[in-house]
């Protein structure tokens, strides 16, 4: 049974008729607009019967959603390849004396761009896939479009026996329900390129007139179940462009009854062109009503150094602004939509305007790039290519020249000009002279520059006169890059700095420092005359004894200070101090006309000791004992030198070192020579029982020490083994190659002796003596210092556990003093 046609308004063909003479008139074939047609129904019958083809769930067919926007625009989808394997695979052997889809051949003619489609280059006896693909890619429609398409009218892509009259109106193009086919549109690739013509002004492309209003998207209309209006309508809201493209093709939704029947027929009121382009489009290549994200690449832009990309994105999912993603060749920058945009919200009110984008993204390198735009999926579906777009980069290496180098008195006068092309700021330049080098901003407002280059304006020349002293030297130029790229050299030549002019200047300089040894002084400063860049003469005088040299060693500051001159300005001479305070003058002395200067003047006092090998005196005074600790005060001198000198106490055998520098004005009236400064009063750890204690003074020069006296204190142990548990402290465990360092203190109260540890690593132990010093421990406890540990022990890689017990000496327990854990390397 014939399956009902779609009517379309005779009115409306006949305004899209008019709005499309002038295309009428230059193309040779001009696209009419598509009337409503329905798909034959023995097309349906045909592709059920025996074809092998399953029926789509159309329990999940959404009248205002039947294929989304992402996947009817999709022209990357099929090869021609992929598209010819296709229609093989449908039709493996055709009936004899028909020519099926797959063998099909038609000569096409080349077409001009237009706001629809890109040109089309025709060719004698071309292949049906061949047609199918390069228009989907001239027009930007999915080919698996144009394959449902030509099945949904003529049954073409499933049909084994199918008359010449098929192809020949193979889309329905031009054939409206109403009336007979208009013949200027007969013919295969008239059809698909039509038709695929005819869909994409449905979008009313900009620079056509927007004469398809009706079933726009974004709003709700009242679609009809079938042309006779008594079978009724209901209200759709249509969700995207492609399905409003679909309607205006075929303005009718498919009612319940046809839903029910599959490929097979409804009831009176049913029709089946949009029901069966859903179910081709899903058996054949998956759901074409996935809601993809959609949008608009407005603006893909080279400025210095970046894109600017502009545009708008949504996913029908949410009403959230999603992500774009931008990539400059294989380098991409996340983007998120969420500029507001009123046109997008009133154009799709449930979506909102929060949804456009303008971003300015890095450029990766000079040259051509693809800039390439993607809508990052929020829900179901997947990511969308949104465009790709080639642009040549503002990019790459700096570009500017040195235009000029001249010698002037004291430097060297350079210019030129600069651009980074990443930038339009000002860039970096560095000229050197001979190996020394200047940084420059290339700010200098140029207008030459800025009229050759008006993208990155005019500020970016450079002139400096760079200091130098007299001579001949290679001057270079390089502008220092900013991103993609290297630094460059602009140009190299040799210049000549003519010798300064004498005009009487005095020397400058500085009398810096004056260090005393013994009777040694070593002057240090600087001189420069600055009519020369040569080293001038310093006299330093000791008192009314003066003595000639020369200011010539090097200085690297001066250099940076002063350019001009070089660096061999410096002076550092040792002079010879008689006994008592001196005063020393340096004095910078002219080479030409004009006077001295005077540089600054120091004191300096060599002592009259010397060294004559004298043993050291002084006196082990007293030695005071409280508890286990004493305090041994005294004095210790060497006369032959003022500097306090090193004492050593030793509490029996052993010994520690200390300084007898506290002040004692009292030997001030015995040794006037000496100062103040050569007492000592410090405390010791005794152990329990009778201890000698022996005060040693330490020679600084040749000769030996001496013995100060020997002094005996008395500890009495007052400790008794009560049984007490050991107590301490774990208070590091810390990881080591091959190991950890564990470090606290333990003792057991009823002893002043070290006491042992063990140290467990997990279940493996090992036993250690807490014994080293700890003066903090003596003073909390009163039990001598002797007390600490520090031991490394072994472990393997990994986590571990870390516990330390206190052994008791005596009577009574022992003492987890702690656990820690440690992960060792």
């Amino acid at each position: 049974m014939q399956g009902v046609r779609g009517v379309r308004v005779r009115g409306r063909a006949t305004m899209f008729m008019v709005a499309l003479a002038i295309t009428l008139l230059v193309a040779a074939l001009a696209v009419a607009p598509r009337a409503a047609a329905q798909e034959p129904a023995d097309a349906s019958r045909t592709s059920v019967a025996g074809m092998g083809v399953r029926t789509a769930d159309l329990s999940k067919f959404q009248p205002g959603n039947i294929i989304s926007d992402a996947a009817f625009f999709d022209k990357g989808t099929m090869t021609e390849a992929q598209i010819q394997t296709f229609l093989e695979s449908k039709v493996r052997t055709c009936q004899s004396g028909y020519t099926c889809l797959k063998d099909w051949y038609d000569t096409s003619r080349s077409t001009s761009a237009d706001a629809m489609c890109g040109a089309y280059s025709g060719g004698y006896r071309e292949r049906a896939s061949a047609i199918i693909y390069k228009v989907a890619q001239a027009c930007g429609i999915n080919p698996q479009v144009i394959l449902v398409t030509l099945q949904k009218e003529q049954g073409l892509v499933l049909h084994t026996w199918p008359s010449e009259w098929r192809y020949t109106i193979a889309m329905g193009q031009g054939c409206p329900d109403t009336a007979a086919c208009d013949t200027r549109y007969y013919g295969f690739f008239n059809q698909v390129y039509g038709a695929a013509w005819q869909l994409k002004r449905y979008g009313n492309p900009p620079g056509t007139s927007k004469y398809f209003t009706w079933y726009a998207p974004g709003k709700t209309w009242n679609v009809l179940y079938n042309p006779n209006s008594a079978c009724g309508s209901s209200p759709v809201y249509i969700q995207n462009q492609a399905t409003a493209n679909l309607y205006y093709y075929t303005p009718y939704q498919p009612n319940a009854a046809s839903l029910r029947a599959g490929y097979g027929e409804g009831d009176g009121c049913s029709t089946y062109g949009n029901r069966n382009f859903y179910n081709y489009f899903n058996d054949w290549f998956g759901s074409p009503s996935e809601i993809y994200p959609f949008g608009n690449v407005e603006v893909v832009e080279a400025r210095p150094g970046q894109f600017l990309v502009s545009g708008w994105a949504a996913d029908p999912n949410t009403t959230d602004p999603i992500d774009v993603h931008v990539y400059v060749g294989s380098v991409g920058t996340a983007v998120s939509a969420n500029l507001d945009r009123a046109d997008v919200g009133a154009a799709y009110p449930r979506l909102g305007s929060k949804h456009g984008f303008s971003a300015s993204v890095p450029a990766t390198g000079p040259g051509s790039v693809d800039v390439c735009v993607y809508g990052i999926n929020a829900g179901p579906g997947a990511n969308v290519l949104f465009g790709c777009w080639t642009r040549t980069a503002m990019s790459g290496a700096p570009m500017g020249a040195l235009e000029s180098a001249v010698g002037v008195q004291g430097g060297i006068q350079v210019t030129g000009w600069a651009i980074d092309p990443d930038s339009a700021a000002p860039s970096t330049v560095h000229v050197y002279v001979g190996a020394t080098g200047t940084a420059l901003t290339a700010d200098v407002d140029r207008a030459d520059i800025g009229s050759k280059y008006p993208a990155y304006g005019s500020k970016h020349g450079y002139s400096s006169t760079i200091p130098a002293a007299p001579g001949t030297y290679d001057v270079c130029s390089y502008g220092i890059n900013t991103g993609p790229g290297a630094n460059v050299q602009f140009g190299c030549t040799k210049v000549v700095v003519p010798a300064l002019a004498d005009i009487g200047r005095a020397p400058m300089g500085a009398f810096e420092t004056l260090d005393v040894s013994g009777n040694t002084a070593t002057a240090t400063g600087w001189a420069i005359d600055p009519d020369t860049a040569s080293p001038i003469k310093v006299h330093l005088y000791v008192g009314a004894v003066g003595a000639e040299y020369t200011a010539d060693k090097a200085r690297a500051d001066l250099a940076g200070s002063y350019p001009a001159y070089g660096a061999n300005h410096g002076f550092v001479e040792k002079l010879t101090l008689p006994a008592g305070t001196s005063t020393v003058c340096a004095y910078g002395i002219n080479t030409g006309a004009g006077g001295h200067t005077l540089l600054g003047c120091r004191t300096a006092t060599v002592s009259s000791l010397v060294e004559r090998g004298r043993p050291p005196v002084g006196a082990f005074e007293s030695l005071t004992v409280s508890g286990n600790t004493a305090t041994a005060t005294g004095w210790a001198l060497d006369p032959d030198t003022a500097t306090p000198i090193k004492v050593h106490l030793y509490v029996g055998a052993v010994g520690a070192e200390y300084n007898a520098d506290k002040s004692r004005p009292d030997l001030v009236a015995t040794y006037p020579e000496y100062g103040a400064n050569h007492g000592f009063s410090e405390k010791l750890t005794l152990p329990t029982g009778t201890s000698q204690v022996c005060a040693y003074a330490i020679n600084t020069g040749a000769g030996g020490h001496t013995l100060l006296g020997c002094k005996p204190a008395t500890v009495a142990s007052t400790i008794v083994d009560r049984g007490r548990a050991p107590f301490g402290n774990l208070e590091a465990v810390t990881p080591t190659a091959g190991g950890a360092v564990v470090s606290g203190w333990a003792l057991d109260p009823d002893t002043t002796a070290p006491i042992a540890i063990h140290i467990y690593v997990d279940a493996a132990g090992a036993a250690y003596v807490a014994d080293d010093p700890r003066g903090d421990v003596a003073a909390a406890y009163g039990l001598g210092d002797l007390h600490g540990f520090t031991e490394t022990v072994k472990a393997s890689s990994g986590p571990h556990t870390v516990c330390v017990y206190g052994i008791n000496s005596g009577a009574g327990g022992h003492t987890l003093i702690g656990c820690r854990s440690v992960v060792v390397p």
